[in-house]
């Protein structure tokens, strides 16, 4: 399988953490040291924008420790204000991971698509551990 991006993230100099969600999710950050410092692309892509490579790679990828995987894959969501929010799959209600799963099907990406693997994964996950996370 092809090693796809978990988690698109990099640590500035004084310590920021810039974490980049989806796709043309472009981050910036001036750093204490009077850098800029930014990072773009999400799931599908690594992008930085720096003038020097001092930065600490953050980034998780697919063939990371499952463990890590889960505290790490985010999902796009609405809060009941509207505003959208990133929730870590390993916050996610069991009811709302077989929901992003059906979800992903109606759009035709099939049940073996990437982000369905992740949530059929957690599903296992928190059923072989005994984790119930229920709706808010």
């Amino acid at each position: 399988m092809e090693t796809k991006i978990i988690c698109n993230r990099i640590q500035t100099p004084d310590g920021t953490i810039l974490t980049s969600h989806s796709v043309h999710d472009y981050v910036e950050h001036k750093d204490k040291n009077g850098k800029v410092y930014a990072i773009d692309g999400g799931n599908g892509y690594l992008k930085r924008v720096c003038k020097d490579n001092d930065y600490i790679e953050l980034s998780i990828m697919s063939d990371a420790p499952f463990e890590v995987i889960r505290e790490n894959y985010y999902r796009g969501t609405w809060n009941k204000q509207g505003n959208r929010i990133w929730i870590k799959m390993s916050k996610m209600s069991n009811n709302h991971l077989e929901n992003c799963i059906q979800y992903n099907i109606k759009l035709g990406n099939g049940k073996d698509c990437f982000p369905n693997q992740m949530y059929q994964k957690e599903i296992d996950y928190i059923k072989e551990n005994n984790i119930i996370i229920e709706d808010k």
